[in-house]
């Protein structure tokens, strides 16, 4: 476990290979992390998020509604229980008495409209689709929390580091304010050094308030998906450098990755809409059954009734309706080939984004952040042997200027990542 005081250290001895190992060890463990709290992992994380956010419970509910919309598509329709009185009187002795006429009968009957078999087939078919929809619809939730979760997690912890590496560098500004005092004292400096050097030193607390403030609006945006306040320390950060799938496969894959779940149920929908406008043009059946009952004496009556629908001017409505389901769907099918080529376009800028800031951490970490630190080194020993102190200012200024740069890279860095990482429904995901 690398502690604070081993950076400090090391970064106050200019002993480059401890110093650059320091800072990978910084950014990989917790070393801010207390031994009586359980530091959150981004799995943990996102897991929790899965388990208390509301939004999920939205969608599963829809989909707990879909399925019990399927299980009663295509159905017949209920019966129609009608009754009344025939051929009521309404001149002479008996007018308006159910008794009054020979012909004036009591009826009570039953009928049943008997849509095409075409039809319920069509209409259980976009019950599936709402279904599919319903079902792909929760997964893409899913993938957007845990995207949103990782990337505030990352977030907190990027920022964290930040203002971790930004203090450790308090020790070095303070002994460039006790330099300049010294020379000040010896009369070899001036109070406007010692002036300069602790503004320069108000800066960096500056830059230090603005990481703590991003890393307590990273853990607010992870309360949000937790649903109360996130306190405890996060652990080690993943690699960024390993991806669980590479360009090629997350390419081969860009139907099963979020943004394209819910388009198979779409095209699966227009085809049922368009399936149901052809039904349309099938003769819809009803068959009824009417009990009469007459007067004391007279014998009651049955009536039998067969119906039947006539699309007999399919040109001018049902084929219109036909063109245009058709019409739709093919107009989903060219958005789902849109939306696919969108995809890899994302995929491609990506990975293309991921590549280079890993090649940039690499640079900063081997390279940059040395030199700079030898910078500053050598123009600290240049400023103590009675030169001028703007050298010292301006390595100051890109000595932490490049070690904010490299944080907030690395936080990119990881960012990227998890936008690659969590890509496919879970049980694909890193």
């Amino acid at each position: 476990m690398f502690s604070y005081r081993i950076w400090t250290r090391a970064f106050r001895a200019r002993h480059w290979p401890c110093l650059l190992w320091a800072v990978l060890c910084l950014f990989a463990s917790p070393a801010w992390a207390d031994d009586s709290t359980t530091a959150l992992t981004l799995d943990a994380a996102t897991r929790r998020a899965l388990v208390q956010a509301p939004l999920l419970e939205v969608r599963l509910a829809k989909q707990d509604a879909a399925r019990e919309e399927a299980g009663r598509a295509g159905a017949l329709p209920d019966p129609q229980l009608t009754f009344g009185i025939d051929n009521l009187a309404i001149q002479g002795p008996g007018a308006f008495t159910a008794g009054g006429d020979t012909m004036t009968m009591r009826t009570v009957g039953l009928t049943q409209v008997l849509p095409s078999r075409t039809k319920r087939q069509a209409q259980r078919d976009a019950a599936g689709a709402n279904v599919e929809q319903a079902a792909s619809t929760t997964a893409m939730t899913r993938l957007a929390i845990e995207q949103h979760v990782a990337a505030a997690w990352i977030g907190a912890w990027g920022a964290h580091h930040e203002a971790q590496m930004l203090q450790a560098m308090r020790r070095e500004w303070t002994v460039d304010v006790a330099v300049a005092e010294a020379r000040l004292r010896g009369g070899t400096g001036s109070a406007a050094d010692v002036l300069a050097m602790r503004m320069e030193a108000l800066d960096l607390e500056n830059r230090i308030d603005d990481a703590t403030s991003r890393e307590a609006q990273a853990r607010a945006t992870l309360g949000r998906w937790f649903g109360a306040p996130v306190n405890e320390p996060l652990a080690d950060a993943p690699d960024f450098a390993v991806l669980p799938r590479d360009e090629p496969a997350l390419l081969a894959s860009v139907d099963q990755q979020g943004n394209l779940l819910d388009w198979p149920a779409r095209e699966h929908a227009a085809e049922a809409a368009l399936a149901a406008a052809r039904a349309e043009k099938h003769p819809e059946w009803s068959v009824g059954m009417n009990y009469g009952s007459r007067v004391r004496g007279l014998s009651d009556m049955v009536s039998l009734q067969v119906g039947v629908s006539l699309p007999l001017f399919t040109r001018d409505r049902q084929d219109r309706g036909i063109s245009a389901r058709a019409a739709d769907l093919d107009a989903v099918r060219a958005e789902h080939d849109d939306a696919r080529r969108q995809q890899t376009e994302v995929v491609q800028a990506a990975w293309a984004q991921w590549d280079a800031l890993g090649r940039q951490v690499r640079r900063h970490l081997d390279q940059l952040l040395p030199q700079a630190n030898d910078r500053a080194a050598l123009a600290l020993a240049a400023y103590r042997g009675g030169g001028d102190i703007q050298p010292l200012l301006e390595a100051r200024r890109d000595e932490i200027a490049h070690h904010t740069d490299f944080a907030r890279m690395l936080t990119d860095y990881g960012r990227a990542w998890a936008a690659l990482s969590y890509l496919l429904p879970e049980g694909n995901t890193p």
